[in-house]
């Protein structure tokens, strides 16, 4: 097919225009111009509950170990008790996504690592930014990589929490070692999520899509070009 006068290439289309030369708002717009669908209903859900569980966590954990925010917020048993219901419910927002064919097939994008992932992280060592230097699909690495690392935490926090919490199941030297991983562990989450949440602030399309669930498709081929690919 042949490029026509005013097209973006050789399959785009004019736009379509009403005898007086206006654009007719009654026709489909090019998909050149169209938002691209990235996130669903339920997989924003699961973000947004899963976000406010771990910030409450946490905020209560930042209040149990600094003492001048201690003294500041006083109530130590109401914050103990917030601390322990927000970790343990901290699985539950990720277990429900599983009813959504949408959460799932992203699960699985970012379970694969490919090889254009090991071109990523290696573009992110020479401090390579120029977008064609890290390819990536829907997922680029550093988002595959925050993700497993963050569920592997979540999981180990769980565990040390639940042994720190019902003391009699478990002996001495296992609640001595359960908290000293879930002291150091905590540190590392609350410094690994700062760093999560400045890069969002960074990229508005990000936070954007996050938001509404739709993102520019200039974004979309410009940081993740493989994604087309991958669907």
């Amino acid at each position: 097919m042949t490029s026509t006068p005013g097209s973006g290439g050789p399959t785009a289309a004019p736009t379509p225009r009403r005898s007086d030369g206006r654009e007719d708002p009654h026709v489909e717009r090019p998909d050149t111009t169209r938002p691209r669908r990235r996130f669903s209903r339920a997989e924003r859900l699961v973000h947004r509950t899963t976000a406010a569980l771990m910030l409450l966590c946490v905020a209560t954990a930042a209040c149990l170990y600094v003492p001048q925010l201690a003294e500041l917020v006083g109530r130590r048993h109401l914050v103990v008790t917030l601390h322990q219901w927000s970790g343990l419910l901290l699985p539950a927002p990720f277990l429900a996504g599983l009813a959504s064919p949408s959460f799932r097939a992203d699960l699985r994008r970012l379970n694969r690592f490919a090889p254009h992932d090991k071109e990523w992280l290696r573009a992110v060592r020479r401090r390579d930014f120029r977008p064609e230097s890290r390819p990536s699909g829907k997922f680029n690495a550093g988002q595959k990589v925050y993700a497993g690392w963050i569920a592997g935490a979540v999981l180990v926090m769980l565990a040390t929490g639940l042994m720190m919490w019902f003391t009699w199941l478990t002996p001495l030297v296992w609640r001595t070692s359960a908290t000293f991983v879930h002291d150091w562990l905590s540190l590392a989450v609350g410094l690994v999520l700062a760093g999560h949440i400045g890069m969002a602030f960074a990229d508005p399309q990000a936070r954007h899509g996050m938001r509404t669930g739709s993102v520019e498709r200039p974004w979309a081929e410009r940081e993740h070009p493989l994604w087309k690919e991958e669907d």
